[in-house]
């Protein structure tokens, strides 16, 4: 009987996981209540992280043992934070990616393995507001140690509908895209550096070395778009994804997106309407498209305005189309795909 208990218990957890999550975990690991205006997709991801937790409770006598290495475990939502725990740890620790390579990340589900690496992890690294269905994992898991990168600058508010509004606000619905600032990552490596080396005190001078290196290359990138951004022809740019109103702020530009901060928020007619009058009167030569969802929208308007398409890269992820083999490099790329659409000399 006493088995059957520890058998029924997580089936339980599951029923009451599913209840609480209707209601947006009003009281579970003090989570606060679903925050107005969430889409039902994020309201199916918070269902699916309850699933998932409890899924993770039920096989934890199964589960993988943890690593033996002895490395720092760093669990990075996506690839940017990535990107900058590997590069401040190198082979000092083991860093994993929640959203697998090729993956848009919006609306991404978690495993029951990852909900269980989210727990175990010497520290998490996430940005509030990309995936849902993340956040709530990070709060219902409640890691040693989190860097919330939304948390250490000033966020930009975005509206639905994909106009770039340039204002800075607080709160969860605000655009998370704060990676396409290089210097909004210099603040974030800091974080990261100063966390993990909290965390592993023994290898901290070799963090502390890497960070230095990092944020000299950084400082390099913001040299170069500071540079190559001067003199253009034109300083808007069109793109189906109002993913780059940090890039945008901090470089003197002028983002025009078809749709919102995420994928599936679809642009009205009326919408369309008014990209399409703004990019003919504004001269534009391109829409822009990204190498994770679909280019449908970008060659419909493209071929109704004769303009040309070209990859602007979100980097919420790598893939076999991505242009370049890390941030810097998909950095540079954009780059050279904004002086080109732009006119620059």
């Amino acid at each position: 009987m006493r088995d059957a208990g520890l058998i029924f218990r997580p089936f339980l957890l599951i029923m009451v996981l599913m209840f609480k999550t209707r209601r947006g975990f009003p009281s579970l690991g003090g989570v606060a209540a679903e925050p107005t205006g969430w889409s039902s997709a994020k309201r199916r991801g918070g269902l699916a992280v309850a699933l998932a937790l409890a899924l993770a409770f039920l096989g934890a006598g199964c589960a993988a043992p943890p690593p033996q290495d002895g490395k720092p475990q760093i669990v990075a939502a996506m690839y940017p934070f990535a990107f900058l725990a590997g590069s401040i740890t190198g082979d000092r620790a083991d860093v994993t990616t929640l959203v697998p390579p090729g993956t848009e990340p919006h609306d991404y589900e978690l495993t029951p393995h990852q909900i269980a690496q989210l727990k175990d992890a010497t520290l998490v690294v996430y940005q509030k507001g990309v995936d849902a269905a993340i956040d709530t994992a990070v709060a219902q898991s409640a890691p040693a140690r989190v860097v919330e990168t939304g948390s250490l600058v000033q966020l930009l508010l975005a509206s639905s509908d994909g106009a770039d509004t340039g204002e800075a606000t607080g709160g969860y619905a605000d655009d998370p895209h704060t990676w396409l600032d290089p210097n909004n990552m210099m603040v974030f490596a800091e974080a990261v550096a100063e966390a993990i080396s909290a965390a592993d005190p023994a290898n901290a001078a070799a963090y502390q070395a890497n960070l230095a290196t990092l944020t000299a290359q950084l400082t390099s990138l913001d040299a170069s778009y500071r540079s190559g951004l001067t003199g253009c022809q034109r300083t808007s740019f069109l793109t189906t994804h109002a993913a780059f109103g940090y890039l945008a702020k901090q470089y003197g530009l002028q983002q025009l997106a078809i749709a919102g901060v995420t994928p599936e928020d679809e642009p009205s007619p009326k919408r369309l309407a008014e990209i399409a009058a703004t990019a003919r009167s504004l001269g534009l030569t391109t829409v822009f498209f990204e190498t994770l969802i679909s280019p449908d929208y970008a060659n419909t308007l493209a071929t109704d305005l004769g303009l040309r398409t070209d990859v602007l890269d979100p980097i919420e992820g790598l893939s076999a189309a991505s242009r370049g083999a890390d941030y810097l490099q998909i950095m540079a790329s954009n780059l050279e795909a904004l002086r080109q659409a732009n006119g620059c000399g």
